[in-house]
C-alpha cells in the first residue's frame, strides 16, 4: 500500500527537500517569507526548536513547479513541511503556518496565549494584516514598482488603503480610546510580543522601500516605535538576515 505522503514529492523536487528530517521550510526573504523565518528562530532561541530550509528565486517562478505546487498548490512561499508528522504534513498561508507552529511546537505560549479572549485578539490583529493589510502593501509594490505601466487611480488608491490601515493600528497601539498605550498588539495591559506582530511586521517595516514618505509616517508615531521595538530582537534580526538571501 502507498505511503499516504508519496504524491508530495517528485524526481524533481529537490533532495533538499524530498530528503528532510523534522521541520523544513521552503522560503524567500521576502515579508512573507520572514514572518515564519523570524518564529522559526523565535522557537530556536526559545526550545532549541531545529529545522532546515530551503531558498528559492520566486522570480523564476520556481513556486509554479509541480514539485512545489504538489506542496502548495498555489504556488506561493513560504511552504512548511513537518516530517515530524507521519506522513509529512504540509502547511501553506504564512497564517497558518504560524498558527501551526504555535500549536506542534510553542507548547508554552510563548508567543501566543493560553487566555482564550487575548488569543483571540492575537488571531484578530493576525488576520486584520494577513487580509486588509498585506494585499494592499503588495499592491502598492506592484503598481509602483512591477506594472508595465504606471496607473495613477491604482497607486492612488493602494497607497491610500495601506496608509488607512496602518492608521487602524496606530489608533489600537496609541490606546486612542482607551486611554492605555500598547506595545505589541494582543494581550492584556501593553501587550506580548506574539505571532500577531510577528504576521505583521515584515511588511510595515517596509514602508520606505514602498515608497511612502517620512512625512507621512510621522503622523503615526506609535507605529514607528513598535517597528524600532521589534526590530531590536536577536531573532528577528536572525529571520531576515543573510542566511536566507540566495
Amino acid at each position: 500500500m502507498a505511503d499516504a505522503g508519496d504524491h508530495l514529492y517528485i524526481a524533481e523536487t529537490p533532495s533538499e527537500v524530498k530528503n528532510a528530517k523534522g521541520l523544513h521550510m521552503v522560503t524567500q526573504n521576502t515579508p512573507n517569507g520572514q514572518k515564519v523565518q523570524i518564529l522559526l528562530e523565535e522557537l530556536a532561541a526559545a526550545y532549541g526548536t531545529q529545522w532546515t530550509y530551503t531558498v528559492i528565486n520566486i522570480s523564476t517562478n520556481e513556486q509554479k513547479k509541480e514539485w512545489f505546487l504538489r506542496l502548495d498548490p498555489n504556488g506561493r512561499i513560504p511552504i512548511l513541511i513537518d516530517n515530524n508528522q507521519k506522513p509529512p504534513f504540509p502547511v501553506m498561508e504564512t497564517s497558518a503556518e504560524l498558527l501551526y507552529l504555535l500549536k506542534e511546537y510553542d507548547k508554552e505560549d510563548k508567543f501566543g496565549f493560553k487566555d482564550e479572549f487575548e488569543r483571540s485578539q492575537a488571531l484578530q490583529w493576525l488576520f486584520f494584516w494577513h487580509g486588509s493589510g498585506a494585499p494592499y502593501q503588495g499592491q502598492v509594490n506592484h503598481f509602483t514598482k512591477a506594472a508595465p505601466e504606471k496607473i495613477p487611480y491604482a497607486i492612488t488608491r493602494y497607497r491610500n488603503e495601506t496608509l488607512r490601515v496602518y492608521g487602524v493600528i496606530e489608533i489600537h497601539l496609541s490606546g486612542k480610546y482607551t486611554g492605555s498605550p500598547r506595545e505589541y498588539l494582543a494581550g492584556k495591559g501593553k501587550g506580548k510580543y506574539s505571532v500577531a506582530d510577528i504576521g505583521t511586521w515584515p511588511w510595515i517595516k517596509g514602508w520606505e522601500r514602498s515608497g511612502f514618505t517620512k512625512e507621512e509616517m510621522s503622523e503615526l508615531p506609535h507605529l514607528l516605535q513598535w517597528i524600532d521595538r521589534i526590530a531590536e530582537r536577536d531573532a528577528v534580526k536572525k529571520g531576515i538576515g543573510e542566511k536566507y538571501i540566495q
